[in-house]
């Protein structure tokens, strides 16, 4: 049994939304081995889990975890599948740090990421996130997190024709990916890593161009997933989903507004890709801006800022919470593992 003593704790800007609290918020009073935090987690695994299933979001603080490997073994205690990073779909530039943890995107501190759910603009995407901070920013660099079942309860009130149209229609979301990365962009992953190709190469003499059997390779991945697909006269790859939902129902019958329209209204800019302009309900008809802003708004209200303390960890329901990153100044370091 554990020696450690965690206990939940309160910050100032909770939010109170009735049954439940956002984010629930655990407290050690003092540093544990790493032992005891894994044994704690293994005593209390089943009781955090339905406890994130109700909250959204849980911030764990005062643990002791210094790095990435104290961060992988806190994620291993939990005994949930790992979603890797490599197969996944995110259009984020991450790196690698274990074979669990990853940095949680790599654009640059002055580029804001809008609030989302992990991967809803793909078919594939994980159940819930981890996220620890290493280094706390010196300015800024909170992660905002908004409840996705209260914001569709207020838009139902305020923009019920909205709602009806996402529920009957879903959503489309196009992107251009870049045949290389593009570091200053928070959406740039290059297709190779995006699709998986094995052993991308490039045509010698040619900057930028890739052979015919790596397009091979990424339109046979795209024709699987249902997306339709046009190359660019640069190598980079326009693509465009299948319809996905915009909403969806979870296990006990709370509906959520699960998608990255807010992300992609705000901001899906870069050399590429034009903000606004890469989504569009189910049947090709425009998603009103009027109707975006007053979901904006309203997610804005919504919105907790995760205010990092170095050794902080944050688990999220990726169903029930959106999250995002603030801008920052000086060294920030968060890193991330997702769950299948």
């Amino acid at each position: 049994m554990s020696q450690l003593i965690v206990k939940p704790i309160g910050l100032p800007e909770q939010q109170d939304h009735g049954e439940s609290i956002f984010p629930l918020i655990y407290g050690a009073e003092a540093s544990g081995s790493s032992a005891d935090i894994a044994s704690w987690v293994a005593e209390h695994r089943g009781v955090l889990e339905d406890q994130l299933a109700l909250h959204g979001a849980i911030l764990f603080r005062g643990l002791g975890l210094v790095d990435d490997q104290d961060f992988d073994g806190f994620i291993r205690a939990f005994d949930w599948p790992n979603f890797t990073y490599a197969e996944s779909l995110s259009n984020a530039v991450r790196r690698n740090r274990t074979e669990l943890v990853f940095t949680a995107n790599e654009a640059p501190p002055e580029v804001s990421i809008f609030l989302h759910h992990e991967m809803a603009q793909t078919p594939i995407f994980p159940s819930k996130l981890f996220f620890f901070c290493e280094q706390a920013a010196e300015i800024g660099g909170a992660t905002p997190i908004c409840r996705s079942d209260i914001l569709l309860q207020r838009l139902q009130q305020q923009v019920p024709k909205f709602v009806a149209d996402c529920a009957a229609k879903g959503v489309r979301y196009s992107q251009t990916m870049p045949a290389e990365e593009d570091m200053a962009s928070g959406q740039g992953r290059s297709w190779p890593s995006t699709l998986s190709v094995e052993n991308a190469k490039s045509i010698e003499g040619i900057e930028g161009a890739v052979s015919s059997e790596s397009r091979e390779q990424a339109e046979a991945k795209l024709k699987k997933l249902g997306y339709t697909w046009a190359w660019q006269a640069d190598n980079s790859l326009f693509v465009t989903t299948p319809v996905l939902p915009a909403l969806r129902e979870l296990a006990d019958g709370t509906t959520v507004f699960f998608n990255q329209l807010i992300a992609a209204f705000r901001g899906w800019k870069d050399a590429r890709n034009t903000r606004g302009k890469s989504i569009c309900f189910g049947d090709g008809s425009a998603i009103s801006l009027d109707d975006m802003a007053v979901a904006i708004d309203i997610a804005d209200e919504l919105t907790f800022d995760i205010p990092w303390q170095s050794g902080d960890v944050a688990l999220v329901d990726n169903f029930l919470a959106m999250h995002g990153r603030r801008p920052f100044e000086g060294q920030r370091k968060v890193l991330a593992s997702l769950v299948s």
